[in-house]
């Protein structure tokens, strides 16, 4: 809702900062003892929510919390589809921290695809595999990609192959789960994105059923070093359970504009309505939450100014 004031009015800082401004106070109510993994990047970078920050009221359990309090920043400014709010909680010390990888390269797709796809094999043979799993013909995969000149051979080559490929300008965890999430239209995410978004995606799609493959993408000589002195392996194959270990993982995402997996925050005469969807694993239960806030007592409940 914080960010939700600010679609389509074209400043994605602002609405980024409303977005942590309001996920920090809202976690700091939350009984539990979390450390920020997957954060908005380090100390002096950050005011708020940056990685390695303590969080929740200290009582309840150790965990590792991994946050975008909004994915897809210019889509909200912009008001395009797909900016969420999302979250990821799992058991102290299982979630991966990326160090000094910012992308990585990821597929992403939903339990029929998950022991299908191998990121070290070519595009082609990924669609063809993850259609073949699926019963249906590559003409009818649908793979969503971010629009980026760095991914210019690889729409060519999808396309080629036979898939309907749809271009997102940003935020790609919501594709993610929606590859895993029947009706959606989507079957596969593909491509270089940021690191953190696949942690989390991961822990998602260890609630829901599928899977994501990474391999983490040195932009330059530099990084590769400092991960390599840092004792990652950039060649390394990624996989769901290197992501996130945890067995008890929790991912909450409510949708801020609507998109393929969610419906955005809508303002009505007597509050505001958001959809959410929750997720467990070690239950596999799958939320959907659509809530209706009235204003006046949530303002009154939490100090915040929310008109």
């Amino acid at each position: 809702m914080g960010a939700g004031r600010w679609v389509g009015r074209g400043d994605k800082v602002a609405a980024d900062q409303a977005a942590v401004d309001a996920m920090r106070s809202m976690l700091d109510s939350v009984s539990m003892d979390g450390v920020v993994v997957i954060g908005e990047g380090e100390k002096d970078e950050a005011p708020m929510l940056y990685n390695g920050e303590q969080i929740g009221n200290g009582s309840g359990p150790q965990v590792d919390v991994a946050v975008d309090p909004l994915e897809g920043t210019r889509l909200c400014a912009l008001g395009q589809p797909n900016a969420i709010a999302v979250m990821a909680v799992a058991e102290r010390g299982t979630m991966f921290f990326p160090g000094a990888a910012f992308y990585m390269e990821k597929i992403a797709v939903g339990p029929k695809g998950i022991d299908v796809i191998n990121i070290n094999a070519s595009p082609t043979e990924n669609v063809n595999a993850v259609a073949k799993a699926k019963d249906i013909r590559v003409r009818d995969l649908s793979v969503v990609v971010l629009e980026r000149d760095r991914h210019d051979a690889l729409i060519a080559e999808l396309r080629e192959a036979g898939a309907m490929v749809y271009l997102i300008r940003d935020g790609d965890v919501a594709p993610a789960i929606a590859a895993a999430q029947g009706g959606t239209g989507v079957d596969m995410l593909y491509g270089i994105g940021g690191t953190p978004e696949g942690v989390i995606s991961a822990a998602a799609l260890k609630c829901v059923g599928g899977g994501i493959q990474g391999k983490l993408w040195p932009r330059d000589d530099e990084e590769r070093q400092k991960l390599v002195d840092s004792g990652i392996d950039p060649g390394r194959v990624l996989y769901t359970d290197d992501l996130v270990a945890g067995e008890d993982v929790f991912v909450a995402a409510t949708g801020v504009t609507t998109g393929s997996l969610l419906r955005g925050v809508r303002y009505l005469p007597n509050g505001v309505t958001t959809d959410s969807i929750v997720m467990r694993s070690r239950s596999g239960t799958v939320r959907r939450v659509e809530a209706m806030h009235p204003l006046d007592k949530l303002e009154q409940l939490t100090g915040r100014t929310l008109r």
